[in-house]
């Protein structure tokens, strides 16, 4: 089944046809976290939405390199090139090496995303391992005379690349409006202009990270690492660039700057960029001290939070809006996406009950016949998420009206339906079952050790043992299951 796959492209603020460069191979740059501290839902946020691109690019038969980065050094407090770097920062308030808060901030992110069942990238590189690349990025953009030294560090020379290219075509802001909004801050003296960033930065003396180069010790600046890193493990042109809206100015828009100015074009194709979180119309950030971690999240240990919500539940929530649109969080939005997530799995795990007929009635036919391409249709229009969902809950609308005997479908139909809806659930969405033993081969044998229960259970009330019976139920339910009689027989599932 062939599909087209329309994206939109930030850098043309259109939606377009995706053509990969070199199909079926797709390279695929997402911006990675700077592990100073534990991840957020900010974080959750770019990471399900590109795991989602990952997962259905690799469905419709793409080979996909999926380079995520860590950023374990240069990125500094201040976007004037200022201040503390965030990890050394930590790392003298902890009495600790900064490669140690590196490595603990980096494992918990790892654990964050695995249990929000985010696919591990192909290839995951951190800056402090490409050194040599940054610096050659420098010495490249300096040959070519977009770049000066200042006292021991290199600024990229804004003015003299706008002269040539057009700094700003991403973001959609003009160079006079950057230096206007530059002006105010510190930390320029070393500069040509206040809106020049940095490419190397030189290390005082009780800088701690640091390393040889020729315009002496010093780190690379925040925007090279993306730079040189794609560059490196997909090739100086590739298909997409990912990350948070946030990143588009100045991060992305000085990575456009840093290609061109180095190689004579751009090396990005589509730029793709999720939407933020927010907190009233806020933000969530580190920066503005109104994040909740995932921890807190799961543990729902925060005085935002009335209990606790699954890492499925989080990432249900985050799937229920389209990825370029605002989500708010809200305690009541949550236990929402619980509700309905709960649903959607609930629906799953009742297609096994359905009773089958010789034949379909036409309405239910119909449906089933358009599901899947109903299911495609959103994921190609710029993966709508929310509008998959929503068709996968008309199809546990149907699955209830079928247990009610109040429709009839055949066999086959009834495949079809299972399939369709246990793709997209688990394999593009990648949502996992709340009941939750661990993987799907160890869970259905789990799920038929519970029904040989109810059995157990079922025999007894037919012979009038109502002692046994409640034993059963009792014993269940002490053990965290959620049992319902119905005309057909038990049905049970985890209270989560």
């Amino acid at each position: 089944m062939t599909q087209n796959l329309l994206v939109y492209n930030t850098l043309t603020r259109q939606k377009e046809l995706f053509k990969p460069l070199h199909a079926p191979c797709v390279g695929m740059y997402v911006c990675g976290p700077t592990v100073y501290g534990d991840p957020h839902l900010g974080h959750a946020r770019p990471a399900i939405t590109f795991d989602v691109l990952f997962r259905y690019l690799r469905h419709l038969g793409y080979k996909v390199r999926y380079v995520r980065n860590i950023t374990d050094v240069g990125h500094l407090e201040h976007d004037a090139d200022e201040g503390d770097d965030k990890i050394e920062k930590k790392a003298r308030l902890e009495q600790l090496e900064p490669m140690e808060i590196a490595q603990y901030y980096t494992n918990r992110y790892h654990k964050a995303m695995e249990l929000l069942n985010t696919l591990p990238p192909s290839i995951e590189p951190h800056a402090t391992g490409h050194i040599i690349e940054q610096e050659q990025l420098v010495k490249e953009i300096l040959s070519n005379g977009y770049a000066y030294e200042s006292q021991g560090s290199v600024y990229f020379d804004i003015q003299k690349y706008n002269k040539d290219h057009k700094y700003g075509i991403l973001s959609g802001r003009n160079l006079t409006d950057i230096i206007d909004k530059s002006r105010d801050l510190a930390g320029t003296d070393e500069k040509k202009c206040q809106a020049d960033f940095a490419l190397w930065k030189r290390a005082t003396p009780e800088h701690i990270m640091r390393w040889p180069s020729p315009w002496g010790d010093g780190f690379p600046g925040w925007h090279c690492e993306c730079t040189a890193m794609g560059r490196k493990y997909l090739g100086s042109h590739f298909d997409i660039h990912g990350g948070g809206m946030d990143l588009i100015f100045p991060h992305h828009e000085c990575e456009i700057a840093q290609a061109v100015a180095s190689q004579g074009d751009q090396m990005v194709r589509y730029w793709m960029h999720n939407n933020m979180i927010t907190i009233n119309g806020q933000k969530m950030g580190k920066s503005l001290g109104n994040f909740i971690t995932l921890e807190q999240f799961f543990t729902g240990n925060h005085p935002s939070l009335d209990q606790a919500y699954s890492p499925m539940t989080i990432r249900f929530f985050i799937l229920s809006a389209h990825y370029r649109g605002t989500v708010d969080f809200s305690n009541d939005a949550l236990k929402a996406a619980q509700k309905g997530y709960e649903r959607l799995i609930d629906g799953i795990s009742n297609l096994d009950r359905i009773q089958t007929a010789k034949g379909s009635q036409p309405e239910v036919r119909n449906f089933v016949g358009e599901l899947r391409q109903r299911c495609y249709d959103a994921m190609n229009d710029d993966l709508q998420t929310p509008l998959v969902i929503s068709a996968l809950f008309e199809a546990c609308h149907l699955i209830n009206t079928l247990l009610d005997h109040k429709a009839k479908i055949s066999a086959e139909d009834l495949k079809e339906l299972s399939d369709t809806m246990n793709l997209f659930t688990f394999d593009i969405l990648g949502l996992k079952s709340n009941r939750g033993v661990g993987s799907p081969e160890r869970e259905k044998s789990y799920g038929r050790i519970v029904d040989l229960v109810l059995q157990m259970r079922q025999k007894a009330k037919e012979a009038k043992d109502w002692a046994t019976s409640d034993e059963i139920r009792n014993t269940l339910t002490d053990a965290g299951f959620v049992v319902q009689d119905t005309k057909d027989g038990a049905t049970w599932k985890l209270n989560k």
